[in-house]
């Protein structure tokens, strides 16, 4: 029984599959993980098809503010996203982020979690859960500035915003729930691509020219559609979901929004 105690606290399986596992390596706890982990694995790979849309996000930051984590889980249905043993894991892989700062997804996977990589680790919760799960992206934001890390909607979505100025995180703060509420698609107009705004200003014209609009002023007329238009779409000249007689521009008061990271579910 200490063994069957064992062996389920390191792998999260079931106590039969524990008991059949150590019978199988006769009482070897090294081999009736390895066991598992084979089993784990190759219920996961039945599941490489599936969708995964479900799952969780997960943010952070140090004490400081000058670095900020997000990591975006994925299981196929809300119910294993909700379940314990994901959302204990979830948080054990934000630590490895925190901690460890791989440098990509293949570095986080190759990490040890007791004697199993993270890879591994994920493929036999898989297995033991019964759902395709995966950790899908994450990112880490240095800064000399401020990172702001916010989640909505209990993890559905989350952001992490970066300003140039220190203790600034009240204001950072504010504009990570602005980039979870208004989704914007980038910081300034000048980052807008040429060939959008220029498919905005054909449909623009076509409206115009419809309504029977006089030529002379429709140019003036789409030059004021394209601003309300980047006010839709650039954060920095977004009304401020706080105070919408003050943009976010406004709001920042010669602070500059460095980066922003979302992501949804």
């Amino acid at each position: 029984m200490e063994k069957i105690k064992e062996l389920r606290e390191k792998t999260g399986a079931g106590m039969v599959d524990c008991k059949k596992a150590l019978d199988e390596a006769k009482g070897d706890i090294k081999k009736a993980i390895e066991l598992l982990r084979k089993k784990g694995i190759a219920k996961a790979a039945k599941r490489g098809e599936r969708e995964t849309a479900e799952g969780i996000i997960l943010v952070d930051a140090n004490e400081k503010n000058t670095e900020g984590y997000i990591v975006q889980f994925s299981s196929e249905t809300d119910f294993v996203a909700r379940n314990e043993k994901f959302q204990a894991f979830t948080k054990q892989i934000l630590d490895i982020v925190k901690n460890k700062k791989p440098s990509s997804m293949d570095e986080l996977m190759s990490i040890d979690i007791n004697g199993t990589s993270v890879k591994d680790t994920v493929d036999n919760l898989s297995g033991v859960i019964g759902e395709k799960l995966a950790v899908a992206k994450f990112e880490i934001v240095n800064t000399s500035g401020t990172v702001a890390a916010y989640s909505h909607m209990g993890g559905r979505i989350g952001v992490l915003v970066e300003i140039d100025k220190a203790d600034t995180k009240d204001i950072s703060t504010d504009i990570a729930m602005q980039v979870a509420a208004t989704d914007p698609k980038c910081i300034n107009p000048e980052e807008v691509e040429e060939s959008l705004i220029q498919k905005e200003k054909d449909i623009y014209k076509e409206q115009l020219l419809k309504e029977g609009k006089p030529e002379n002023i429709i140019d003036k007329i789409i030059e004021g559609k394209i601003n309300k238009f980047y006010t839709e779409i650039c954060l920095a000249k977004q009304e401020f979901i706080k105070d919408d007689k003050k943009s976010i521009e406004e709001v920042l008061d010669g602070s500059k929004i460095l980066k922003f990271v979302r992501y949804s579910l």
